[in-house]
């Protein structure tokens, strides 16, 4: 079984594969305070909660965009399964064409499911990973990763409009069934869901406007379902298009320890 890891800057995403089928997901907070030893006992507890022997893990694979804990999570790895884990950067065969100004800033999660968008999906490709960035990157039509924006996600909205004022609340992502809200919670909520939603399928158009095409569009990410009804543009949701493309990766790399 592998063992894939995607650190993001609110969530870590831990998935095992059998071949190539996910067994398992799971999720915990992103915590830059947590040693080696605290992310190998959290490990071997999901293991057991899932019903997975930690001797079934025959490799790991790890994409991490907050550097302070990219150092733990690899150590917490290879200290609980005696494996060398791959990391996501330079010197990782990806067979990704990155086109941009430096390669080596392009964040790893983003490389990962360029990947996997490419394996999977028809191109070219518009990818929607929405965290806390939302995250648009394009694929041209040879597959070749040709750029991206960043913008705020759902819970960084909703946070910042919380904490820089004085009378809204911090409220979630639940479905608002109208654009113009009748009190304040429903008001903050539509502003940020359908105000998301908007500027995506403004995004998308954007996009397939400089790539001279229609696109496929993929959305992934803790919040892509959440934003789908608020976006005007189709797109399918892949929650597991970051760990499928560690897959993929690990795959082309696997007679390079």
């Amino acid at each position: 079984m592998l063992l894939t890891v995607d650190a993001g800057n609110t969530n870590t995403v831990f998935t095992v594969f059998d071949g190539e089928t996910p067994v398992f997901e799971a999720r915990i907070n992103t915590d830059g305070a947590r040693m080696a030893d605290q992310y190998a006992i959290t490990m071997m507890d999901i293991l057991k909660l899932r019903g997975v022997e930690k001797t079934k893990i025959k490799g790991a694979i790890i994409s991490s965009v907050v550097p302070p804990v990219t150092a733990q999570i690899k150590a917490a790895v290879e200290d609980l399964f005696g494996i060398k884990a791959k990391l996501i950067g330079p010197g990782v065969k990806t067979g990704l064409n990155i086109k941009i100004d430096d390669p080596s800033c392009l964040g790893g999660d983003l490389v990962c499911a360029a990947v996997a968008a490419k394996e999977f999906y028809d191109m070219p490709c518009i990818i929607i990973d929405m965290g806390t960035i939302a995250k648009l990157s394009a694929l041209d039509k040879t597959g070749a990763f040709v750029g991206c924006t960043f913008s705020p996600g759902l819970s960084l909205s909703f946070e910042v409009m919380s904490e820089r004022t004085a009378a809204l609340p911090l409220v979630g992502t639940d479905r608002v069934e109208r654009v113009v809200g009748t009190n304040t919670v429903d008001s903050v909520r539509s502003g940020v869901l359908n105000g998301t939603g908007c500027m995506l399928g403004g995004l998308i158009a954007r996009f397939e406007k400089e790539l001279c095409s229609p696109c496929t569009v993929i959305a992934t990410g803790g919040n892509a379902a959440a934003i789908k009804p608020y976006c005007e543009r189709s797109f399918e949701v892949n929650p597991h298009l970051v760990s499928q493309g560690l897959r993929i990766i690990h795959t082309k790399n696997a007679a390079h320890p």
